[in-house]
Protein backbone atom coordinates (compact mmCIF):
# COMPACT_ATOMS: atom_id res chain seq x y z
CA UNK A 1 0.00 0.00 0.00
CA UNK A 2 1.11 3.43 -0.69
CA UNK A 3 3.17 5.46 2.36
CA UNK A 4 0.54 8.67 1.92
CA UNK A 5 -2.32 6.13 2.41
CA UNK A 6 -1.15 4.73 5.33
CA UNK A 7 -0.11 7.92 7.05
CA UNK A 8 -4.09 8.68 5.99
CA UNK A 9 -5.75 5.87 7.43
CA UNK A 10 -3.32 6.01 10.54
CA UNK A 11 -3.83 9.53 11.24
CA UNK A 12 -7.95 8.69 11.41
CA UNK A 13 -6.63 7.03 14.53
CA UNK A 14 -6.73 10.25 16.15
CA UNK A 15 -10.19 9.75 16.75
CA UNK A 16 -9.78 6.74 18.74
CA UNK A 17 -7.75 8.95 21.01
CA UNK A 18 -9.92 11.78 21.27
CA UNK A 19 -13.05 9.64 22.06
CA UNK A 20 -11.60 7.92 24.85
CA UNK A 21 -10.30 10.97 26.60
CA UNK A 22 -13.76 12.45 26.02
CA UNK A 23 -14.93 9.64 27.96
CA UNK A 24 -12.66 8.89 30.56
CA UNK A 25 -13.01 11.43 33.06
CA UNK A 26 -9.41 10.75 34.77
CA UNK A 27 -7.75 11.98 31.05
CA UNK A 28 -9.50 15.26 31.25
CA UNK A 29 -7.57 16.79 34.06
CA UNK A 30 -5.07 19.62 32.64
CA UNK A 31 -2.05 18.45 33.77
CA UNK A 32 -2.44 14.68 32.37
CA UNK A 33 -4.07 16.17 29.07
CA UNK A 34 -0.29 17.32 28.71
CA UNK A 35 1.00 14.27 30.20
CA UNK A 36 -1.31 12.01 27.37
CA UNK A 37 -0.48 14.53 24.14
CA UNK A 38 3.60 14.12 24.72
CA UNK A 39 2.96 10.43 25.03
CA UNK A 40 0.87 10.31 22.02
CA UNK A 41 3.48 12.32 19.81
CA UNK A 42 6.56 9.67 21.04
CA UNK A 43 4.14 6.71 20.73
CA UNK A 44 3.29 7.81 17.28
CA UNK A 45 6.58 8.81 16.40
CA UNK A 46 7.91 5.40 17.56
CA UNK A 47 5.18 3.29 15.82
CA UNK A 48 5.85 5.11 12.37
CA UNK A 49 9.68 4.73 12.91
CA UNK A 50 8.93 0.93 13.63
CA UNK A 51 6.99 0.48 10.65
CA UNK A 52 9.63 1.95 8.37
CA UNK A 53 12.90 0.56 9.66
CA UNK A 54 13.41 -1.83 7.23
CA UNK A 55 13.03 0.61 4.44
CA UNK A 56 13.62 3.89 6.31
CA UNK A 57 12.93 7.32 4.68
CA UNK A 58 16.26 9.18 2.90
CA UNK A 59 14.44 11.81 4.14
CA UNK A 60 14.31 12.70 8.06
CA UNK A 61 11.55 15.13 7.52
CA UNK A 62 8.97 12.27 6.43
CA UNK A 63 8.36 11.46 10.00
CA UNK A 64 7.50 14.99 10.62
CA UNK A 65 5.05 15.30 8.39
CA UNK A 66 3.83 11.77 9.69
CA UNK A 67 3.37 12.84 13.12
CA UNK A 68 1.73 16.09 11.81
CA UNK A 69 -0.98 14.35 9.76
CA UNK A 70 -1.91 12.61 12.49
CA UNK A 71 -2.40 16.22 14.66
CA UNK A 72 -4.46 17.59 11.69
CA UNK A 73 -6.91 15.09 11.98
CA UNK A 74 -6.94 16.56 15.65
CA UNK A 75 -7.38 20.19 14.19
CA UNK A 76 -10.34 19.50 11.85
CA UNK A 77 -12.18 17.86 14.34
CA UNK A 78 -11.83 20.97 16.50
CA UNK A 79 -12.47 23.37 14.20
CA UNK A 80 -15.88 21.03 12.95
CA UNK A 81 -16.90 20.53 16.94
CA UNK A 82 -16.58 24.17 17.94
CA UNK A 83 -18.97 24.58 14.26
CA UNK A 84 -21.87 22.48 15.26
CA UNK A 85 -21.16 19.63 12.53
CA UNK A 86 -19.94 16.97 14.57
CA UNK A 87 -19.79 16.30 19.04
CA UNK A 88 -18.63 13.83 21.17
CA UNK A 89 -14.21 14.36 20.51
CA UNK A 90 -13.25 17.99 21.95
CA UNK A 91 -16.00 18.77 24.34
CA UNK A 92 -13.27 18.18 27.72
CA UNK A 93 -10.60 19.76 25.55
CA UNK A 94 -12.40 22.96 25.07
CA UNK A 95 -12.80 23.75 28.72
CA UNK A 96 -9.92 21.86 30.18
CA UNK A 97 -6.93 21.96 27.43
CA UNK A 98 -7.23 24.88 24.87
CA UNK A 99 -10.12 27.03 25.60
CA UNK A 100 -9.01 29.85 23.18
CA UNK A 101 -9.31 27.18 19.79
CA UNK A 102 -13.10 28.06 19.83
CA UNK A 103 -11.78 31.54 19.17
CA UNK A 104 -13.09 31.91 15.53
CA UNK A 105 -9.04 33.10 14.80
CA UNK A 106 -8.40 29.51 15.65
CA UNK A 107 -10.97 27.56 14.45
CA UNK A 108 -10.03 29.11 10.70
CA UNK A 109 -6.43 28.28 11.27
CA UNK A 110 -7.35 24.85 12.59
CA UNK A 111 -9.66 24.64 8.82
CA UNK A 112 -6.27 25.18 7.35
CA UNK A 113 -4.56 22.88 9.02
CA UNK A 114 -6.86 19.98 8.89
CA UNK A 115 -7.28 20.55 5.48
CA UNK A 116 -4.66 22.14 3.42
CA UNK A 117 -1.61 21.26 5.83
CA UNK A 118 -2.86 18.00 5.99
CA UNK A 119 -2.97 17.73 1.76
CA UNK A 120 0.80 18.98 2.05
CA UNK A 121 1.54 16.05 4.11
CA UNK A 122 0.09 13.41 1.92
CA UNK A 123 1.30 15.31 -1.12
CA UNK A 124 4.99 15.43 0.52
CA UNK A 125 4.86 11.69 1.21
CA UNK A 126 3.81 11.00 -2.15
CA UNK A 127 6.56 12.78 -3.55
CA UNK A 128 9.14 11.45 -1.69
CA UNK A 129 8.08 7.79 -1.78
CA UNK A 130 7.75 8.49 -5.82
CA UNK A 131 11.26 10.08 -5.98
CA UNK A 132 9.60 12.91 -7.48
CA UNK A 133 10.63 16.65 -6.12
CA UNK A 134 9.37 18.62 -3.60
CA UNK A 135 11.15 21.45 -2.77
CA UNK A 136 9.38 24.29 -3.18
CA UNK A 137 5.97 22.31 -1.90
CA UNK A 138 8.23 21.87 1.50
CA UNK A 139 9.05 25.89 1.42
CA UNK A 140 5.46 26.69 0.74
CA UNK A 141 4.22 24.60 3.91
CA UNK A 142 7.22 25.67 6.32
CA UNK A 143 6.35 29.68 5.67
CA UNK A 144 2.32 28.50 5.93
CA UNK A 145 3.35 26.73 9.42
CA UNK A 146 5.83 29.50 10.57
CA UNK A 147 3.69 31.80 9.69
CA UNK A 148 0.40 29.94 11.72
CA UNK A 149 2.06 29.49 14.79
CA UNK A 150 3.68 32.68 15.35
CA UNK A 151 0.65 34.43 15.46
CA UNK A 152 -1.35 31.36 17.57
CA UNK A 153 1.41 31.28 20.12
CA UNK A 154 2.17 34.58 21.14
CA UNK A 155 -0.99 35.42 20.29
CA UNK A 156 -2.75 33.52 23.10
CA UNK A 157 -0.49 35.32 25.62
CA UNK A 158 -1.41 38.91 24.83
CA UNK A 159 -5.19 38.62 24.20
CA UNK A 160 -8.20 38.00 26.27
CA UNK A 161 -6.75 34.47 26.95
CA UNK A 162 -3.68 35.34 28.31
CA UNK A 163 -4.79 34.98 31.97
CA UNK A 164 -6.22 31.32 30.88
CA UNK A 165 -3.22 29.25 29.62
CA UNK A 166 -3.53 25.64 30.33
CA UNK A 167 -0.30 22.98 30.59
CA UNK A 168 -1.67 21.71 26.87
CA UNK A 169 -0.16 24.87 25.93
CA UNK A 170 2.96 23.86 25.81
CA UNK A 171 1.87 21.15 23.26
CA UNK A 172 2.58 23.70 20.57
CA UNK A 173 5.87 24.39 21.03
CA UNK A 174 6.95 21.45 18.77
CA UNK A 175 4.94 23.44 15.99
CA UNK A 176 6.45 26.32 16.39
CA UNK A 177 10.14 25.30 16.52
CA UNK A 178 9.65 22.10 13.76
CA UNK A 179 8.70 24.25 11.00
CA UNK A 180 11.74 26.75 11.18
CA UNK A 181 14.17 23.35 10.93
CA UNK A 182 12.28 22.37 8.09
CA UNK A 183 12.56 25.42 6.35
CA UNK A 184 16.21 25.79 7.16
CA UNK A 185 16.41 22.10 5.62
CA UNK A 186 14.66 23.34 2.27
CA UNK A 187 16.38 26.62 1.45
CA UNK A 188 19.50 24.55 1.99
CA UNK A 189 18.68 21.86 -0.51
CA UNK A 190 19.28 21.96 -4.32
CA UNK A 191 16.41 23.99 -6.08
CA UNK A 192 13.84 22.28 -8.34
CA UNK A 193 14.28 24.22 -11.90
CA UNK A 194 13.96 23.35 -15.22
CA UNK A 195 17.02 23.81 -17.83
CA UNK A 196 17.25 27.97 -18.77
CA UNK A 197 19.36 28.57 -21.76
CA UNK A 198 21.69 31.47 -20.68
CA UNK A 199 21.19 33.36 -24.17
CA UNK A 200 17.23 33.43 -23.44
CA UNK A 201 18.40 35.04 -19.52
CA UNK A 202 20.65 37.08 -20.67
CA UNK A 203 18.26 38.39 -23.25
CA UNK A 204 15.57 38.75 -20.30
CA UNK A 205 17.74 40.39 -18.14
CA UNK A 206 18.56 43.39 -20.68
CA UNK A 207 15.49 44.10 -20.66
CA UNK A 208 14.35 47.22 -18.66
CA UNK A 209 11.20 46.84 -16.27
CA UNK A 210 8.91 48.88 -18.56
CA UNK A 211 9.41 46.25 -21.16
CA UNK A 212 8.70 43.69 -18.84
CA UNK A 213 4.98 44.33 -18.09
CA UNK A 214 3.99 41.33 -16.07
CA UNK A 215 7.25 42.44 -13.85
CA UNK A 216 5.87 45.89 -13.35
CA UNK A 217 2.75 44.89 -12.73
CA UNK A 218 4.05 43.11 -9.82
CA UNK A 219 6.08 46.21 -8.67
CA UNK A 220 2.87 48.54 -8.71
CA UNK A 221 1.27 45.66 -6.81
CA UNK A 222 3.87 44.79 -4.30
CA UNK A 223 4.05 48.81 -3.42
CA UNK A 224 0.41 48.82 -2.70
CA UNK A 225 0.76 45.95 -0.39
CA UNK A 226 3.52 47.37 1.30
CA UNK A 227 1.49 50.70 2.00
CA UNK A 228 -1.29 48.63 2.85
CA UNK A 229 0.48 46.90 5.60
CA UNK A 230 2.05 49.51 6.81
CA UNK A 231 -1.38 51.11 7.16
CA UNK A 232 -2.88 48.32 8.62
CA UNK A 233 0.17 47.98 11.00
CA UNK A 234 -0.23 51.52 12.24
CA UNK A 235 -4.07 50.86 12.83
CA UNK A 236 -3.54 47.92 15.76
CA UNK A 237 -0.90 49.88 17.49
CA UNK A 238 -3.82 52.83 17.92
CA UNK A 239 -2.26 55.38 15.85
CA UNK A 240 -4.00 58.44 16.41
CA UNK A 241 -4.73 59.69 12.83
CA UNK A 242 -8.35 60.00 11.72
CA UNK A 243 -8.13 58.18 8.62
CA UNK A 244 -6.64 54.82 10.68
CA UNK A 245 -9.80 55.38 13.16
CA UNK A 246 -12.37 55.16 10.30
CA UNK A 247 -10.84 52.32 8.39
CA UNK A 248 -10.94 50.26 11.38
CA UNK A 249 -14.54 51.48 12.41
CA UNK A 250 -16.13 50.92 9.12
CA UNK A 251 -14.14 48.84 7.35
CA UNK A 252 -11.97 46.25 9.24
CA UNK A 253 -13.22 46.14 13.42
CA UNK A 254 -11.49 43.19 13.71
CA UNK A 255 -8.17 44.41 13.96
CA UNK A 256 -9.32 45.55 17.21
CA UNK A 257 -10.34 42.28 18.59
CA UNK A 258 -9.54 42.24 22.08
CA UNK A 259 -8.61 38.14 21.71
CA UNK A 260 -4.80 39.45 20.40
CA UNK A 261 -4.54 37.50 17.15
CA UNK A 262 -5.64 40.20 14.97
CA UNK A 263 -3.09 42.26 16.36
CA UNK A 264 -0.54 39.87 16.58
CA UNK A 265 -0.46 38.95 12.88
CA UNK A 266 -0.56 42.52 11.99
CA UNK A 267 2.67 42.88 13.91
CA UNK A 268 4.05 39.99 11.85
CA UNK A 269 3.18 41.53 8.39
CA UNK A 270 4.55 44.52 9.67
CA UNK A 271 7.80 43.39 10.59
CA UNK A 272 8.60 40.56 8.65
CA UNK A 273 6.48 40.35 5.78
CA UNK A 274 7.14 44.33 5.01
CA UNK A 275 10.95 43.75 3.84
CA UNK A 276 10.20 41.24 2.66
CA UNK A 277 7.72 42.62 -0.20
CA UNK A 278 10.53 45.70 -0.46
CA UNK A 279 12.94 42.89 -1.22
CA UNK A 280 11.30 41.82 -3.61
CA UNK A 281 10.39 45.13 -5.41
CA UNK A 282 14.35 44.89 -5.55
CA UNK A 283 14.52 41.70 -7.11
CA UNK A 284 11.74 42.15 -9.78
CA UNK A 285 14.14 45.26 -11.05
CA UNK A 286 17.72 44.27 -10.26
CA UNK A 287 18.60 40.95 -12.76
CA UNK A 288 20.15 38.21 -10.52
CA UNK A 289 18.11 37.89 -7.48
CA UNK A 290 18.59 34.01 -7.14
CA UNK A 291 16.87 34.19 -3.85
CA UNK A 292 13.88 35.15 -4.95
CA UNK A 293 13.02 31.64 -6.16
CA UNK A 294 12.68 30.76 -2.88
CA UNK A 295 11.36 33.79 -0.71
CA UNK A 296 8.45 34.09 -2.94
CA UNK A 297 7.30 30.77 -2.61
CA UNK A 298 8.17 30.60 1.69
CA UNK A 299 6.87 33.83 1.81
CA UNK A 300 3.67 33.12 0.02
CA UNK A 301 2.88 30.36 1.92
CA UNK A 302 2.81 32.83 4.97
CA UNK A 303 0.80 35.13 3.72
CA UNK A 304 -1.61 32.93 2.44
CA UNK A 305 -2.23 31.28 5.91
CA UNK A 306 -2.34 34.37 7.32
CA UNK A 307 -5.21 35.92 5.28
CA UNK A 308 -7.34 32.53 5.27
CA UNK A 309 -7.31 33.13 8.88
CA UNK A 310 -7.99 36.31 9.20
CA UNK A 311 -11.35 36.83 6.30
CA UNK A 312 -12.39 33.96 7.99
CA UNK A 313 -12.55 35.29 11.52
CA UNK A 314 -13.63 38.27 10.36
CA UNK A 315 -16.94 37.07 9.02
CA UNK A 316 -17.76 34.33 11.47
CA UNK A 317 -20.73 33.98 13.33
CA UNK A 318 -18.41 33.33 16.89
CA UNK A 319 -17.04 37.02 16.15
CA UNK A 320 -18.64 39.72 18.09
CA UNK A 321 -21.17 41.53 15.59
CA UNK A 322 -19.44 45.19 16.58
CA UNK A 323 -15.66 43.54 15.34
CA UNK A 324 -16.95 41.86 12.11
CA UNK A 325 -16.95 43.26 8.98
CA UNK A 326 -20.33 45.17 8.36
CA UNK A 327 -22.26 44.42 5.64
CA UNK A 328 -21.48 47.80 3.35
CA UNK A 329 -18.17 47.62 3.57
CA UNK A 330 -17.79 43.69 3.03
CA UNK A 331 -17.26 43.08 -0.86
CA UNK A 332 -14.35 46.30 -0.84
CA UNK A 333 -12.41 44.40 2.47
CA UNK A 334 -12.87 40.77 1.31
CA UNK A 335 -11.57 41.99 -2.13
CA UNK A 336 -8.73 43.83 -0.35
CA UNK A 337 -7.64 41.08 1.39
CA UNK A 338 -8.14 37.90 -1.51
CA UNK A 339 -6.09 40.33 -3.59
CA UNK A 340 -3.26 41.13 -0.57
CA UNK A 341 -3.58 36.81 -0.52
CA UNK A 342 -3.56 36.07 -3.76
CA UNK A 343 -0.45 38.61 -5.25
CA UNK A 344 2.27 36.50 -3.00
CA UNK A 345 1.06 33.47 -4.06
CA UNK A 346 1.29 35.01 -8.25
CA UNK A 347 4.21 36.57 -8.27
CA UNK A 348 6.09 32.60 -6.93
CA UNK A 349 4.31 31.20 -9.65
CA UNK A 350 6.03 33.48 -12.12
CA UNK A 351 9.39 33.19 -10.58
CA UNK A 352 9.25 29.45 -10.71
CA UNK A 353 8.06 29.24 -13.97
CA UNK A 354 10.28 32.10 -15.66
CA UNK A 355 13.33 31.84 -13.31
CA UNK A 356 15.70 33.12 -16.03
CA UNK A 357 15.88 36.90 -14.83
CA UNK A 358 16.75 35.84 -11.62
CA UNK A 359 20.03 33.57 -12.63
CA UNK A 360 23.46 34.85 -11.91
CA UNK A 361 24.22 34.38 -16.16
CA UNK A 362 27.62 32.74 -15.54
CA UNK A 363 26.55 30.32 -13.09
CA UNK A 364 23.72 29.66 -15.75
CA UNK A 365 26.03 29.13 -18.56
CA UNK A 366 28.27 26.92 -16.14
CA UNK A 367 25.53 24.56 -14.91
CA UNK A 368 24.19 23.83 -18.55
CA UNK A 369 27.75 23.59 -20.12
CA UNK A 370 27.54 20.74 -16.91
CA UNK A 371 24.31 19.11 -17.86
CA UNK A 372 25.21 18.89 -21.67
CA UNK A 373 28.34 16.89 -21.00
CA UNK A 374 26.24 14.35 -18.90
Amino acid sequence: MAQEICVFLFSLTALVVLYTMNNVPEFQEPMVILEIGVAVLVAVFLLVYLVTRFNPPKDPLFYVFAEFSFTCVIDLTSALEYDGFTSGFMEFYQKTGEPYLGTPYAIMMCYWDGIVHFIIYLTLIQRMSSGKRYRSLGLFWAGSLCANMTVFVPGIVVGTYGSEIRPAYWLNMPFLLVPIWGAVCFFSRPRDMRLVGADKAEHEQKKALIWRPLDLLFVLYLLAAMGFTIFRGLAVLDCPLEILNEYVTEYEPYLKDPVGFPKVMMLLLLFHVLPALAAFTYGLCIPGCTWMLDWTVFVSGAILQCQWSHIGASLHSRTAEEYRIPSSSLVPVVFLNLLYAAGPVLLALRCKREPGFFLPITALVHSNNEKKLS
